[in-house]
């Protein structure tokens, strides 16, 4: 079977314009390069096409999204007033419905769904006329485009709690149906994983010899342990976690600074990865994601013209001091780029700055003080060595891991401490395999707070992770720091208004 670099196709996506649509719209390839066109469904050599539109899809998030799902823990901040005032509001759990990154993260989720849909539809009417092996195919694409697409109702029930479920590209009649409660996505969620789990490959992501690091069975594995979580049914967490353990397949990156990093990309850890490029081209087109508002607003960079970013999203004081007290120093340089007037507030509070915590990261780049915040997320920081040369934007051809190893050990690890029973192996191992890694000491009878806390420790800033725990858990104190005051009322957003005036919403 040819052997399909996702990149270089999301890239050609880019370059001839697709839109909302993309490339699984329509794509037909005619004199060498791609052109949109209807699809001649009795030809399926290009079957793949609308998979490859998916993925595209996928890979095309808005930057506001990790932002908005990830500001309201107690791990990152929004960093200081400025144009964003309601993202700085949001933070504090005061909620404005017409704010444009609520309308923007539900339009968005379900307009790649529906896009999902479509490339699903395709699929299908290619399926008419394959044989029995491309009939075999085209379950396996359908069953990786539902991965992508339960992924998206994760997001959308965990953000507004009761939302839509949508399987259709027209979906007017399921719209009318209004929306189904969270406890109902999640296990649509966990029911589709089910089937999608018999179809897909065996096999890590980077170990996929058609589609590079494509989702596989244990994608879906890791997608219903979350699922299941969110409705603390510990047992199919510990019991889908633990098949990704029982594997063997996977394996945490030894070196943690350099995971989130370009040589980290599509790593033995990885379970969901958005990969980007530019291909190491100077000029031309590239696919990136916009990591410009995770970045320092002022830095001095070790390679010259590599630019700055936005500085919206400010790992917290509260996190800094709590990976402080417990000596850590591999996650703690990892995570958080530090300025001097950071630093200097901190041991204002009385804090004992350790002797590696400066404002020069570990790869040479200086973070200067700047006006929004002080303190960067080092996971969503790229050194500007790593950049291509001629390419200068924050961060440019980053790769965005969304699943990785390390959680799905933790969540196992969890389910156990809450009364699940699991034969992969101990909480204890599994808690110890991650804490190995950041070189910290091995626990023994590990208690149920104690995974939290490394939760805490390991998963920081990573996509709302540590607000979810938070809220699935009811520690409202932990929620309430540094003057917020939360709430069981301030757990999921309002409605849009924009979607209240035009949706059937109750």
């Amino acid at each position: 079977m040819k052997k399909y670099d996702l990149t270089k196709i999301l890239l050609l996506c880019l370059v001839f314009g697709f839109g909302a649509s993309s490339c699984s719209d329509k794509l037909e390839e005619r004199e060498g390069q791609l052109n949109t066109g209807d699809f001649d469904y009795t030809d399926t050599s290009n079957m793949i096409q609308p998979l490859i539109g998916a993925y595209y899809e996928f890979a095309t998030r808005g930057w506001e999204e990790p932002l908005l799902l990830g500001v309201r823990g107690d791990d990152v901040n929004a960093g200081g007033l400025g144009d964003q005032q309601p993202f700085t509001d949001t933070d504090l759990f005061d909620y404005d419905t017409n704010y444009w990154m609520y309308n923007s993260l539900w339009n968005v989720h379900y307009n790649d769904i529906v896009n999902l849909n479509s490339a699903i539809s395709q699929i299908l009417r290619f399926k008419e006329f394959a044989d029995a092996e491309e009939a075999a195919r085209a379950d396996q694409y359908i069953a990786e485009i539902k991965v992508l697409r339960a992924y998206l109702h994760l997001n959308l029930a965990r953000t507004w709690e009761d939302v839509f479920i949508i399987t259709s590209n027209q979906p007017d009649e399921e719209l009318k149906q209004g929306v189904s409660s969270k406890a109902q996505v999640m296990q649509f969620i966990s029911d589709e994983m089910d089937a999608a789990i018999e179809i897909l490959p065996d096999a890590r992501p980077n170990e996929r010899t058609d589609i590079e690091g494509g989702v596989t069975k244990y994608t879906a594995y890791a997608l219903k342990a979350l699922a299941n979580q969110e409705v603390e049914n510990y047992q199919a967490v510990a019991d889908a976690a633990g098949a990704i353990i029982s594997s063997g397949k996977f394996s945490l990156h030894p070196d943690f600074y350099q995971l989130f990093k370009k040589p980290g990309e599509l790593s033995n850890e990885s379970l969901l990865e958005i990969q980007f490029s530019d291909y190491g081209s100077e000029t031309g087109n590239a696919l990136y994601h916009l990591y410009a508002p995770f970045g320092p607003q002022n830095w001095t960079p070790a390679r010259e013209n590599a630019r700055s970013g936005w500085g919206f999203y400010e790992p917290s004081n509260k996190f800094i001091k709590f990976m402080i007290e417990r000596e850590e120093e591999i996650r703690l340089q990892t995570s958080v780029l530090f300025t001097d007037r950071g630093i200097a507030e901190l041991e204002a509070e009385g804090v004992v700055i350790p002797d590696f915590v400066s404002n020069t990261t570990p790869s040479g780049d200086i973070i200067n003080d700047f006006a929004r915040g002080k303190f960067s997320s080092g996971k969503h920081y790229l050194p500007s060595i790593q950049l291509t040369d001629g390419r200068n934007s924050y961060g440019a051809g980053k790769n965005f891991i969304i699943i990785r190893y390390a959680e799905i050990l933790l969540m196992y690890a969890e389910a156990l401490t809450l009364g699940a029973s699991g034969s992969a192996i101990s909480a204890d191992e599994a808690v110890n395999l991650v804490r190995e890694r950041a070189g910290m000491q091995p626990l023994s009878g590990v208690t149920h707070e104690q995974v939290l806390d490394e939760k805490f420790a390991e998963l920081a800033m990573e996509w709302g992770i540590r607000y979810y725990d938070m809220i699935r858990h009811d520690k409202f104190d932990e929620l309430s720091y540094d003057g917020r005051n939360f709430s069981a009322n301030d757990k999921y957003l309002p409605y849009p208004q924009a979607q209240l005036d035009a949706l059937p919403i109750d």
